[in-house]
Order: structure tokens, then C-alpha cells, then sequence
């Protein structure tokens, strides 16, 4: 029996508040003990065991002769695609970017459906945004939108929005709107709430009382608006926290629209950001690292030898509909949303971690988990980086693997140049 190590100030990536004050209790190769005791990161860690297979056409194979098969597959087709799914390390996030360079193919992630309007708006008109840290010390007024973050982000309101300790905060206020099935924090002190069909209205309603607009008589269902708009205005410093990944329909994307201007506009009569949530598995990560690479945080093509956006559909949606002949999952495919791939319809190399468990992959290489398995930077739900450690030994990183294909590939370009 080996002593228990105990790893302290460990980075969590279950969900996007990338929360680096755990402490994990390992024993015998498995964790065993994790606190706080968050559910999320409970499931996220879990015992820290993953698979160790490589397969090719699903038998299994040494990692040199599933590196050269998987380097055929790719650099054969004539419209490939790399899907960066989560749980990946930035650094591996970018080696995926780099193969898809060098086979000219499309790249996105796992966020271009769900996280592209938010994206996209801030893009077209900016917004007003600050760290969680920031958001802790300083906000004494906080507005959730149809948002309750203790199910999926469950430290979110200990850590920052409801902390019990801050540096320029006495008396915090809480104030809630729920929208349809969309509900907001019971505890507020303060709350409204509007249907589907009359948000982006009460939103307007709330611009048009920040800039001190006259209004005339209001339907009834609408005068919370002026309420919750009169109380952020008496704030010092307010936060609107909204769900950033709640969908991808019209709706969705008018609702961003209306709550980035709403933080533009308080800035003026208070000051104000807007707090979007964000899933874990270092998802933003690789918007950050399409970005810096690329100049686009999604829907990414390299087709015409140099990165240009391309618009229209997600990869993912592209994929499931045969928009590519070859593909490269870069992460966890069990951790993409939405319906099945049907990666046994395409061929398919999968490098990430529970690879061999997809079936129909031409190639698969199990690697661990980022932050459990494989050190490195992830990044936070407000684009700030962070540490990840190394809990537990694994045969197998997921950069050093898609280093090993990337090397592969260009030894392949080099030949067919010669």
C-alpha cells in the first residue's frame, strides 16, 4: 500500500469557473478524496481512472502504427475536419489548430452552436465585461437573467456573485428575472418575471429607463422592468450574469443582443459588466487558441491555404449532414453536445481521452484528461488562464500525441513537395 498524496490549490474544469482551490487526496494510482465538495467536480474527477487502448479499425495496435494509419486517413481526403472537443489542454488545443492547417482543413469546437451569439454580438459591438475576481470585490448589485447558476455551475455564487468576503463590498443586493422555464435565484431580494414573448421588450423597457427615457403607460406585466432598471442604477458596481450556452435559436441570440446593450448602457449613470457562464472542459479554451492562431474564435477554414472564417453552419452540424469526407475529434467525444455524430459514417481518427469506446473510428488513442492526467493552461468562463496540474500518471498526453500526427502529416507534405 503506497502513502496518500494530497495535492493542494488543484484547478477544476467541471464547469467554467475553473475553480483552483481544491484539494484532492490521491491513494494507490485513484482519488479518493476532493474537497470542497462540489458535485460537479465530483463527477469531473471522479476516481481519476480512464482507458489506455489504441486501436486501428478496432483492433489493437502500437501507437506508431496508429499515428501512420491515422496520418493516412487525413492527409487523403480531399475535405477533412477537426473538431476540437473538450478536455483538452490549451497546448493541445493548438497542436489540433496546427493539424488542421497543415491538411487545409475546416476547424471548430464545441462551443459554435451553443456560445456563437454571444460571441459573434461582442464581436460586432463590443461589450462590457471584467474578471469573476473583479466581479467579487466590487460588485454590490447583482442582476441574474434567466439564470440560477447553482445546477450547473455550483460554486459560482459562493466564490464570486454571493461571496461572503470582499475587499470593496459591504452589502451585496440580488435580483432575479426568470423568463419562461428560464428561473432566476429564488433567494433575491428583488424579482421579476416575463414570458418568452415579452423579455426582449422588458429589456428594452430597462435601456429606455437607464437612459432616463419618458415611457408612457406600461402594460402591467412589463412595470417590473422599470423596478429592476431603477434598482441597478442605484448600484456602485453591478453585474449582469446571464447563461452564454443556454441555445442557439432566435430567441437566444436576441437575448444577448439586449443584454449586452443593457451593460453598455449602465455604464454611465453606475458602472456595469456582464458576467457570461460558460460550460467546463476548457471549452472558451479553444476559442482563445482558434483566436490567437487564426484571428476567428470558430467555424475556422483553412481550404485556400490561410484561415478565413466560414460562415453558416457549425462543424459539428456540417458533419452530421457529410459535409466533410475525413475527420479528426480532437478531445472528448462524449462530452459533445447535441445529437450522434455518426463518426462510423465518415473516417474518423479520435485522440483524446475514452477514444476507444467510439464506435466506427478508422483510429483511436485513449490520452487523460486535462488538469487530472495532463498539466497545462485552461481557461476560465471569463477568459482569464489558469494552471492545470498533473493529479494522477498516464501513459499517454493528448498534446504529445497530436504532436507525434502533426509530425507525421508534415512529414507526409514534405515527401509529396520533394
Amino acid at each position: 500500500m503506497s502513502a496518500d498524496r494530497v495535492l493542494q490549490s488543484v484547478t477544476c474544469l467541471g464547469c467554467g469557473c475553473g475553480c483552483d482551490d481544491l484539494t484532492v487526496r490521491v491513494r494507490n494510482g485513484r482519488i479518493v478524496e476532493l474537497s470542497p465538495p462540489c458535485p460537479l467536480a465530483k463527477r469531473w474527477f471522479g476516481d481519476g481512472t480512464v482507458p489506455h487502448e489504441i486501436r486501428v479499425d478496432g483492433r489493437p495496435a502500437t501507437i506508431e502504427k496508429a499515428i501512420e494509419a491515422a496520418a493516412g486517413v487525413l492527409s487523403g481526403a480531399g475535405r477533412p475536419m477537426v473538431l476540437i472537443a473538450p478536455d483538452l489542454t490549451t497546448q493541445a488545443q493548438r497542436t489540433a489548430i496546427a493539424v488542421g492547417d497543415i491538411l487545409r482543413a475546416e476547424v471548430d469546437g464545441a462551443t459554435s452552436d451553443s456560445a456563437a451569439a454571444g460571441i459573434l454580438v461582442a464581436q460586432r459591438r463590443g461589450r462590457a465585461a471584467a474578471t469573476l475576481g473583479e466581479l467579487r470585490n466590487r460588485a454590490d448589485v447583482v442582476l441574474f437573467w434567466a439564470v440560477d447558476p447553482s445546477e450547473r455551475y455550483p460554486r459560482y455564487l459562493e466564490r464570486y456573485a454571493a461571496a461572503a468576503s470582499s475587499t470593496h463590498v459591504r452589502r451585496r443586493t440580488l435580483l432575479s428575472v426568470s423568463v419562461g422555464t428560464d428561473r432566476g435565484p429564488g433567494e433575491a431580494e428583488l424579482k421579476a418575471e416575463f414570458t418568452p414573448g415579452e423579455e426582449v421588450n422588458a429589456l428594452a423597457v430597462m435601456k429606455a429607463t437607464v437612459r432616463g427615457q419618458r415611457l408612457g403607460e406600461l402594460p402591467p406585466r412589463l412595470r417590473p422592468a422599470v423596478a429592476i432598471a431603477e434598482r441597478l442604477m442605484k448600484g456602485t458596481y453591478v453585474a449582469i450574469v446571464h447563461d452564454a450556452e443556454a441555445g442557439r435559436d432566435a430567441r437566444d441570440a436576441q437575448r444577448t443582443e439586449s443584454l449586452v446593450a443593457l451593460a453598455q448602457v449602465l455604464n454611465g449613470p453606475t458602472r456595469a459588466a456582464l458576467s457570461s457562464l460558460r460550460a467546463g472542459g476548457n471549452r472558451s479554451g479553444a476559442e482563445a487558441a482558434l483566436t490567437w492562431q487564426t484571428g476567428f474564435p470558430m467555424r475556422v477554414s483553412f481550404r485556400e491555404g490561410h484561415p478565413r472564417s466560414r460562415s453558416g453552419r457549425s462543424g459539428l452540424d456540417r458533419l452530421r449532414s457529410g459535409g466533410a469526407d475525413a475527420v479528426l475529434v480532437a478531445g472528448s467525444v462524449a462530452a459533445l453536445e447535441g445529437p450522434g455524430l455518426a463518426l462510423d459514417k465518415v473516417p474518423c481518427v479520435v485522440i483524446g481521452p475514452g477514444a476507444s469506446a467510439v464506435a466506427g473510428a478508422r483510429v483511436a488513442i485513449d490520452t487523460g484528461i486535462a488538469g487530472i492526467h495532463e498539466p497545462g493552461t485552461g481557461y476560465r468562463m471569463d477568459d482569464v488562464p489558469l494552471p492545470l496540474a498533473s493529479v494522477l500518471e498516464n501513459p499517454r498526453a493528448a498534446a504529445e500525441t497530436l504532436g507525434l500526427l502533426l509530425g507525421a502529416l508534415r512529414r507526409r507534405a514534405a515527401g509529396r513537395a520533394r
